[in-house]
């Protein structure tokens, strides 16, 4: 679980540094391999703001010389890189305003080795290897097969597409007898032959680039034609050692490719989209059926947390709160409060005893929050994605917070 929420804060982070702009080329990304010494780090830094002095522009040599100052500043507070390396973005970030550049930097240590050197001034900060890092990589294969239709998709962590539909032509069953109806029924084989032979040229070319990642491939559809496809040498070697099993769906097309998921069920019980969507089913059950043991809403879930009253926490990743430790400058108050940064901004908050200014002292994602409110209690955490039904409804008629309860709460009269 705690990898999963560090998966999510990097992800909010990487998504963060990608809405950022600079004016110019003044935005600065440094990533520091493991091992490599920091003084030698900080030499070719120096070297850096030596060339970027010659920076045309003043605004941008201004802002590029500050960055690098930040940046190397940092730095002298280690003694060594983190054994996975260090990764930097600094810079002046565009605001509503021109004139209102803001100074940022953000200090990162990746989740695997960085093995690369990099040096960059853009107008954007460069994520691209912080993103593979957090790739999920572990894959399922699953094939719909039927005469008239097939599908092919990939379940990968939280997410399930569908990557490719394809179609036969095949005609109806022959009524008429005799040699023509044999005749026929052979070029209807061989169609159908053509057809799988089809499906299995589209599953290696989206699988065999993957087939490392790839845990297992599912086969199903309506009728035999599932077996027929599984049996045959349609698909290549190394995938076909991959299957796992051949089921019965209700469903062809892309339809079937959902169902499938469904009737796979125990073949992927660990796989983290079938344990949210479970998730959440379950909290829906209480409340549908208002057993008193599901509740909604950040208050409502915060007070049975702190009561040790929840067996299961859900958020879902689509939460972009945070929670902050505010002081007031005025009169010393300090207190806790969730903001909302997309609409209220991070620091638009007023003390709530004298109405002055406050500054911030603290802050976190609200979904990592109240993740260390139930750990205290021993309460299962499912971060809950939005790629599924289920997934979009907590967010959209909950808040994209719940819990189920391990027993009912008396209510305050």
């Amino acid at each position: 679980m705690k990898e999963e929420l560090e998966r999510l804060k990097l992800e909010k982070l990487v998504e963060e540094l990608k809405r950022k702009e600079g004016r110019g080329t003044e935005l600065v990304t440094v990533c520091i391999p493991a091992g490599r010494p920091i003084a030698e780090v900080l030499d070719t830094l120096n070297q850096e703001y030596a060339t970027a002095s010659n920076i045309k522009d003043r605004t941008t040599r201004h802002h590029v010389l500050d960055a690098l100052t930040a940046i190397i500043n940092r730095l002298k507070l280690f003694r060594e890189t983190p054994p996975n390396g260090l990764m930097i973005f600094a810079g002046y970030v565009a605001g509503d305003v021109p004139g209102r550049e803001k100074l940022e930097i953000h200090l990162i240590e990746p989740p695997q080795k960085l093995k690369v050197w990099l040096y960059r001034c853009d107008s954007r900060f460069h994520t691209e290897i912080l993103e593979e890092m957090i790739r999920v990589r572990d894959a399922y294969g699953l094939i719909v097969v039927e005469r008239g239709e097939a599908a092919i998709g990939i379940l990968r962590g939280k997410f399930l597409e569908v990557v490719d539909e394809l179609t036969s032509g095949i005609p109806g069953k022959h009524r008429a007898g005799g040699q023509s109806a044999r005749r026929f029924e052979r070029i209807i084989e061989q169609m159908v032959h053509e057809f799988y032979k089809r499906i299995g040229e589209h599953a290696n070319k989206i699988f065999l680039p993957i087939k490392d990642e790839l845990r297992g491939i599912i086969i199903g559809g309506p009728g035999p034609s599932k077996q027929e496809f599984a049996e045959g040498d349609y698909l290549h070697y190394e995938l076909k050692s991959k299957v796992l099993a051949v089921l019965d769906t209700g469903y062809g097309g892309e339809a079937g490719i959902y169902e499938l998921l469904e009737r796979a069920r125990e073949i992927l019980k660990d796989s983290q989209l079938l344990r949210e969507k479970q998730a959440v089913n379950e909290f829906l059950y209480h409340l549908s059926r208002d057993t008193g043991l599901a509740v909604y809403g950040e208050e409502e879930v915060r007070g049975a947390l702190s009561a040790g009253a929840v067996q299961k926490l859900l958020v879902s990743e689509g939460v972009s709160k945070v929670r902050v430790k505010a002081a007031c400058a005025q009169c010393g108050y300090e207190f806790e409060a969730t903001v909302d940064p997309a609409a209220n901004g991070r620091y638009n908050l007023q003390c709530p005893r004298c109405g002055g200014q406050v500054q911030v002292v603290e802050e976190k994602l609200l979904v990592e929050d109240l993740a260390e409110l139930a750990e205290k209690h021993g309460t299962e955490i499912i971060l809950v994605s939005t790629n599924s039904s289920e997934g979009k409804e907590l967010l959209r008629t909950f808040g994209g917070i719940g819990a189920i309860l391990r027993y009912r709460l008396q209510r305050s009269a």
